[in-house]
Parts: structure tokens; sequence; C-alpha cells
């Protein structure tokens, strides 16, 4: 993760024949790990449409929220294209570096979270259909981009990172994590497609995309729980970073209670009833678990602010893995009518804003004093 240091003087640009022109010196350091700031920000409006108390005006707030999503994808798409176009030689060391490749994952989890957005508050403003159209086009974008750094991000781990074990760490998780957002938001389409065999190829291809990241995190957890176990707490600017494992654990509850719902009509009786009785059978025990990360890793933030962890980039890990925890906490209490669910969703919901609040602050005064972006400390 990008940390936190004065960004050197950037030398000058050569005259002389056949040497390059380095131009945009200040996106050079800009890496993979800032579409983080998209996805936490979507699912601020994501999130808040879907708890079972909306305040007046609350809706609104959501809308524009929705909207700085929008405008930060679009403007973070333009500066990364930039980026491979005049340090082409950088983006390709971040590829080749584990500490940073494994953030691809957030370029897809940012297009498919500011898709599922558009659908479920941005349809206020710009109308169902054009926001369906829109969410089509990010969702597929984001699903094939998720799939293919779930699978070239551990091709390179494995051929040419080759990071220890004594490495590990939940940044890992985010290329395998990506198809899991698919798997949630994917289903808020299946309603919008013609009847018939559309809809059960969607709902199914998302099930399967389910699965693939479910497994995938699963192989991955262990090693960083035993990582912590063996090896302490991880760096002090790495803390949030811990934060990132809630990901997996509620983006796949939303995701198993969307799928249970869209199945209602799609595929057969008993089959839609398995989906509605596996909704709540996995995600109970999961976001138990949850509960128990949470906990873990405030402890360890807490450890680490005392030692002195200042801002840096890896906050806004406290946003998006909060956020799929709210919206599987409330799948959960809309389903089984328990108002714990609901209560929990909405506390979950308080953190999410706060800790959006203070990541956005904190990016904006750095780039305002130049701090950001920075090379690696």
């Amino acid at each position: 993760m990008v940390a936190l240091t004065t960004r050197p003087a950037v030398p000058p640009a050569s005259s002389s024949a056949g040497a390059p022109v380095r131009r945009l010196p200040a996106l050079r350091h800009l890496g993979p790990n800032w579409y983080a700031s998209v996805m936490g920000t979507a699912i601020v409006a994501t999130a808040g449409a879907g708890l079972p108390w909306q305040p007046p005006g609350m809706r609104t707030a959501l809308t524009v929220v929705w909207a700085l999503s929008a405008l930060l994808l679009g403007v973070l798409l333009t500066a990364r294209a930039l980026h491979w176009a005049h340090h082409r030689d950088q983006a390709r060391a971040h590829l080749l570096d584990a500490s940073m490749a494994p953030f691809y994952g957030c370029l897809a989890m940012a297009l498919l979270a500011v898709g599922g957005a558009t659908l479920v508050v941005g349809s206020d403003w710009i109308g169902v259909r054009a926001a369906v159209a829109v969410d089509l086009v990010l969702f597929t974008a984001g699903t094939v981009t998720g799939v293919l750094a779930a699978v070239a991000v551990p091709y390179l781990m494995v051929t040419r990172h080759r990071p220890p074990l004594a490495d590990a760490s939940p940044v890992w998780l985010l290329p395998v994590v990506a198809p899991m957002v698919s798997a949630a938001l994917g289903p808020l389409l299946v309603p919008h497609l013609p009847a018939g065999q559309l809809r059960q190829t969607l709902l199914y291809c998302c099930y399967g995309l389910f699965g693939l990241s479910l497994l995938g995190a699963l192989l991955m957890l262990p090693l960083v729980l035993g990582r912590l176990l063996t090896g302490g707490p991880p760096a002090l600017a790495l803390t949030p970073t811990l934060f990132l494992v809630l990901g997996p654990l509620g983006q796949s509850t939303t995701a198993v209670h969307q799928l249970a719902e869209a199945a209602q009509g799609v595929v057969p009786g008993p089959y839609a009833g398995g989906f509605a009785t596996l909704a709540v059978l996995y995600g109970v025990p999961v976001m138990g678990f949850a509960a128990l990360w949470l906990g873990l890793a405030g402890a360890l933030v807490v450890r680490a602010l005392r030692r002195g962890l200042g801002f840096s980039l890896t906050w806004w890990g406290f946003t998006f893995p909060v956020g799929t925890c709210v919206t599987g906490l409330a799948g959960l209490g809309s389903r089984t009518g328990l108002r714990l669910f609901d209560l929990a969703a909405t506390g979950l919901y308080a953190l999410l804003v706060a800790a959006w609040l203070v990541a956005c602050a904190g990016t904006a005064r750095r780039l305002v004093t130049g701090r950001l972006p920075a090379p690696p400390a």
C-alpha cells in the first residue's frame, strides 16, 4: 500500500536528442490502490439504501454520494490510462510487485461498486432504463476484469513474485474477492433481463462466481491468520488492511441473500427455496465470524493508534469491507425479521460513514499539500 511520504523532486526532463522526456510526473506513483477510494465511496450509497430505517433526506444524500463515486471513477480511469501511457515502466513495476499487484482487484471492484450503486440509487436521477444500461456495462467490465485479476495475480505470485509466507497479508485477498462482488451485484440485473434462459444464465453464473471467490478466500485466510499468530502484528501503516478480511465475509453473505431474492420465479420452486434457506444457514455463521474478526482487527488498530499510526491510503480499508457487512446484516434482517440484525447494520453503517469522512478528509488534505500520490515507503 502506498504510504504517506514526501514526494521526491522530479528530475528535469532531458532535452538531448533521443533522451526520453517524462511527462505528468504527478501521476508516476498513482497505483491501482487508489481505486479503493471509489469502492469506499460507492458502498456508502449502496449500503445506506438497504438500511431498514430511512430518515428524511437520506435518499438524496445517498444519490449525491453515488454521483461522487461515479465522478471519482471517471477521474481515476483517466488518470490511470495516462499513467500507463507516460509511466509504463512504473506500471509494469506495480504488476511485478507482490505488495501492489493484488490491488488490481480493486479496479474490478470499483467498476462493480459504481455500477451497483447506479442501479440502486442513481436511478433516482438518471432513470431506471439508463441506470440498467450503465450497470450492465460496468458489471460486464468489472466481472471480466475481476476474473482476470483472480487468475493473473495468483499466477504472477507463483511464477514471478514468490513472496515468503512471512509476508502474507489481507491484501492477498483482493484479487479473489472481486468475483464475489459480481456475485452480490449481478442478481440486481436479473429482473431487468428477458425471462427465461438469460435470467437463469446470469443467476447461475453469479453462483459460480460465488464459489470461485469463496474457495479462493478460504485458501488465503489461513495464511493471513497464521501470519498474525506466528509473526505478530503487521507494520503500523498496514494495520488498517486487517479490515480487508471482512470483505469476503460480508460480501458473500450479501451475495447469498441477493441470489435468493433473484431466484424467486427464475428457477424451479425447490431450488428457489433451497437458495433462501442457504442465505440464512450460511449468512448467520459467517457474520458471527465477521464479528469476531471485527473485534480482533479493531483491537489491533487501537493498539497501532497508540503507537503512532498516522493516516495513509490504507485507511480506505475501513470503508468497503465494513460496508459489505452492513449489506450482509441488512439482508439477514429483512429475511429473518430480527431487529438484532437491523440494529447491527445501522450501527456498522454509522461506523462506515465516520470512516469514509475521515478517509476523504485525509486524502483530500494530502492531495492539496502534494503528499499524495507518493512512492512506497
